[in-house]
């Protein structure tokens, strides 16, 4: 039988927001994982706020924003505070009551000077990674390091001479045509970000003003242990690897092995962390020399094997979480967006492995 429309009756009913919500709903985990990783930064919270004055938007509420961001997918923080008028789940996640108003997407920015300021977001990420080495989640032996390039927000039409006075010449965008041009970083920046870097992926790819991001993912369960964004042209990942090694040992997150692609086939990046007491196993590189690592063995397999998990990192910030184009300017902005994003996919992993493996499936 049809069934058949009908007409809104009522204007007004009682909903429980808990009970709409499945019992084994990922986010419930989440929500659990946060309360503790906040708990632990509130005191830092009242070192940064000020003892008297006007009560501010409660900065928990802005940092599980980034999170709710990030897991929904949303473009930007205007976008997100009129879905917040409206959304029950986002509501309950913030503990936001149904009746109470809502903040404005100003809040983001006035808040942003002073938890950039106090590095709210690397400590945000590290907590998030001290809650999984509590949990025994992280691999106390097996690491791995790669690399990705994230857009800038400038056009590639800013990507200009340094030492032109006249940038706006003829009509229109004039000086926007570059056609038989020779560009590069040495002579051209961006007027619009000049951080960000004209680097290309590869041969044949076009090129593009990008940031790097450089990961650490642990072997285990594929948390990223470490995430960092620099300028694209400067110091090479294999530099940046090293370097992120021993920040890990200082962190007391101990490392044996680090898989890593053939890029890493340096003698800098094999030395260095052989100095640090870590067992290189980057991918062999037939057009460089050996430099002693024993590509055959069965743990430079293994980690050749499982460091490509990595790439999931890189592949949901960019398409879930949003991250494929950086919406900030300059690198310190790009870097703490960064770090929400990819906490946001350690706490994902981390509420699946809280619920615990699949049950068997049903005939």
């Amino acid at each position: 039988m049809r069934g058949r429309k009908q007409g809104q009756a009522s204007m007004a009913c009682l909903l429980n927001v808990e009970e709409m919500i499945p019992p084994k709903h990922p986010i419930r985990a989440i929500k659990v994982i946060l309360s503790t990783v906040l708990g632990e930064m509130d005191s830092h919270f009242e070192e940064i706020y000020a003892k008297e004055g006007r009560p501010s938007i409660p900065p928990e509420r802005l940092l599980l924003s980034k999170v709710l961001m990030a897991l929904y997918s949303i473009r930007s923080e205007r976008q997100f505070c009129e879905r917040l008028q409206y959304d029950l789940l986002f509501r309950w996640f913030l503990d936001i009551n149904p009746d109470e108003s809502v903040f404005d997407h100003s809040s983001f920015s006035q808040n942003q000077k002073r938890l950039m300021e106090h590095k709210v977001a690397d400590l945000f990420f590290a907590e998030v990674v001290w809650f999984a080495k509590a949990k025994h989640w992280i691999s106390d032996q097996h690491f791995s390091v790669d690399g990705t390039l994230i857009e800038s927000w400038a056009s590639l039409k800013s990507f200009k001479k340094k030492d032109e006075t006249d940038r706006d010449k003829g009509d229109g965008n004039g000086w926007s045509d570059f056609r038989g041009e020779r560009r590069s970083n040495d002579t051209h920046e961006s007027t619009t970000d000049p951080q960000a870097k004209l680097v290309r992926k590869g041969a044949g790819r076009e090129a593009r003003l990008c940031f790097a991001g450089h990961a650490a993912m642990e072997n285990r369960n594929g948390l990223c242990v470490l995430f960092e964004v620099k300028p694209a042209v400067g110091a090479p990942e294999s530099q940046v690897a090293v370097g992120q090694l021993k920040e890990l040992a200082e962190r007391g997150i101990p490392v044996g092995t680090v898989g890593a692609d053939k890029g890493y086939c340096t003698e800098g990046f094999i030395e260095g962390s052989r100095e640090l007491g870590v067992v290189p196993h980057p991918a062999h590189d037939t057009r460089r020399r050996k430099l002693g690592v024993q590509a055959g063995s069965a743990a430079h397999l293994t980690s050749q094997i499982v460091r490509r998990r990595i790439e999931q990192i890189f592949g949901w910030s960019k398409t879930a979480g949003c991250f494929r184009k950086s919406r900030y300017l300059g690198v310190e902005r790009t870097h703490a967006a960064a770090q929400y994003v990819v906490s946001t996919w350690n706490l994902l992993r981390m509420a699946r492995l809280s619920l615990g493996p699949p049950g068997p499936a049903r005939a």
